[in-house]
């Protein structure tokens, strides 16, 4: 039986392979499966929780898009859209905020972590956003979210919220409780430069992340000066615990090859790691380079990818209108 899958990408303009091995490969696994119904927005209501450049907004909303696009997403098959042309978001958001509870929200790690030691002044927004993330999934009855490690926690409160409204108002399963969709070994990847930090376009260096716009050279450049340590490569898992940038490169390799980690320690097993990052350069040149030129060329056409965007808002608002009307109608509105 086939699932029904939300899931929204923030247009932070610069996508990187963190965010294509991350998410977007996954995207695409689902998009590809027949069965399934796939609706993959572009939170930019999310994006404004921290100050944001108006026309970099737009342009990032756009090379969100043809990130999708150039990786596989068939816009056909798919619903892609951007979460600001959907009224309902905001409304469900409203609704939903009136159910969730501020001890729900205070457990939620990825605020503090965000609004840093300076919590007094992180906007509104940033605290309560994933309450618009619950609003965002269960517009759509989606069955099934794909998430990360740091998005777990939001999934959760969106279960609660959705099972608290049913509660309250006595409407069994009328809010769909959705289920996660954990994404396989090495959904996280790390910086180039440090193995204990996320990959983030926010790091200052830019060899600390492969952009999935990055040409031939620069891939190559940036893997060759990618921290390593001095021994040979790993012959076992157990090997590589406390060798967190073995393990990011070797794990970066497994999910570009669709294999194992298991595997890829297998066939590198007590090599040099210049040997290795030859080989995983070149995997990474095949891979991502025929994305990275189709984002140029896709970002050439800002008409088609304006067009993709109504399209996409027209089918997700014949979706959600329906069901903030029905919400709204169960609140007593």
């Amino acid at each position: 039986m086939g699932k029904k899958i939300f899931s929204g990408v923030q247009p932070t303009g610069n996508l990187h392979l963190g965010n294509y091995l991350g998410a977007i490969k996954n995207f695409v696994e689902l998009n590809n499966d027949k069965a399934n119904e796939c609706i993959f927005c572009v939170v930019d209501l999310h994006a404004i929780t921290v100050k944001q450049d108006p026309k970099e907004l737009k342009k990032n909303i756009r090379e969100t898009v043809a990130t999708f696009i150039a990786s596989g997403i068939d816009a056909k098959k798919s619903i892609i859209f951007n979460q600001s042309g959907v009224a309902a978001h905001s409304e469900g958001a409203w609704i939903l905020s009136c159910v969730a509870r501020m001890g729900w929200l205070n457990r939620m790690t990825q605020f503090k972590e965000k609004a840093g030691k300076d919590k007094e002044k992180a906007s509104i927004g940033l605290y309560s956003y994933p309450v618009l993330m619950a609003a965002d999934i269960l517009l759509y009855d989606a069955t099934h979210v794909p998430v990360g490690d740091d998005q777990k926690q939001h999934l959760e409160l969106c279960r609660d919220i959705a099972q608290k409204f049913n509660n309250d108002f006595g409407v069994e399963d009328f809010l769909k409780v959705p289920e996660p969709l954990i994404q396989k070994e090495f959904s996280r990847i790390m910086s180039l430069k440090d193995g204990s930090k996320k990959m983030s376009k926010s790091e200052l260096s830019d060899l600390s992340r492969i952009n999935l716009t990055d040409d031939k050279d620069q891939i190559i450049n940036k893997i060759k000066k990618a921290k390593t340590d001095t021994l040979p490569m790993p012959k076992d898992i157990k090997e590589l615990e406390k060798r967190l940038e073995a393990q990011n490169l070797l794990g970066i390799f497994a999910s570009l090859s669709n294999s194992t980690l298991e595997t890829s320690i297998e066939k590198f097993a007590g090599k040099n790691f210049s040997e290795f990052k030859q080989e995983l350069s070149e995997l990474l040149v095949n891979k991502i380079m025929p994305i990275s030129e189709e984002i140029k060329k896709l970002l050439q056409d800002q008409s088609y990818l304006d067009s993709i965007l109504l399209d996409g808002v027209e089918k997700a608002n014949k979706i959600a209108s329906k069901k903030i009307k029905n919400i709204k109608e169960t609140v007593g509105f």
